[in-house]
């Protein structure tokens, strides 16, 4: 396994993209769970049903949805950040800042090729997540519904994706590469625990 050293850039532009997209999740958790438009009219069902008021099931949901949007609308700004970071991840390597990790590159274990092609899958599915997200914000109305239905589908690739790299990493860190999680977070090795 080759020792690859983490550059301030790297690291800086790691922890960057991995704490976006846990704060993506954490939208898409929220919009699931308790901010789900039809717990949060629930809410407003339940307070009326104590008072003289009272509204259609269509506006308690459009009331719930308005309740809601700013949190939503952290997902789509933490999104344009993720863009950049993103944008900025992927020019690095041109600038000599960061290596492409080429799993065609002749030498390499089975282990180097499998991580290389699935942080290639990983890097193309969150750039269709980025572009379909871009597309339902600024493109043709006419495509947002079909771009939404791909959009949604980030979740599976992004959860599967969080767990195989989590779980490589306490794998490494626990057998062959002792002080890797120091290294991406310091820069350095740290031999003792």
């Amino acid at each position: 396994m080759e020792n690859r050293n983490y550059t301030v850039a790297y690291r800086i532009i790691h922890w960057a993209i991995a704490i976006c997209m846990m704060l993506i999740l954490f939208t898409i958790f929220l919009r699931s769970t308790w901010m789900n438009k039809n717990s949060v009219a629930d809410i407003i069902r339940n307070y009326l049903a104590t008072t003289d008021q009272s509204l259609s099931d269509d506006q308690m949901i459009s009331l719930a949805k308005q309740i809601r949007k700013p949190m939503w609308d952290w997902h789509i700004y933490i999104g344009y950040v993720l863009v950049g970071f993103f944008s900025i991840r992927m020019l690095l390597p041109f600038l000599n800042l960061m290596k492409f990790s080429n799993p065609l590159r002749k030498g390499l274990t089975i282990k180097e090729k499998f991580q290389y092609w699935i942080y290639l899958f990983f890097y193309g599915c969150v750039a269709i997540s980025l572009v379909t997200g871009l597309i339902i914000e600024f493109g043709p109305k006419n495509l947002k519904g079909q771009m939404e239905e791909i959009h949604v589908l980030s979740i599976y690739y992004l959860l599967a994706f969080i767990f195989i790299h989590l779980s490589g990493v306490f794998v490494a860190e626990f057998t062959t590469n002792r002080g890797l999680i120091s290294k991406i977070i310091s820069g350095k090795k740290k031999d003792k625990f």
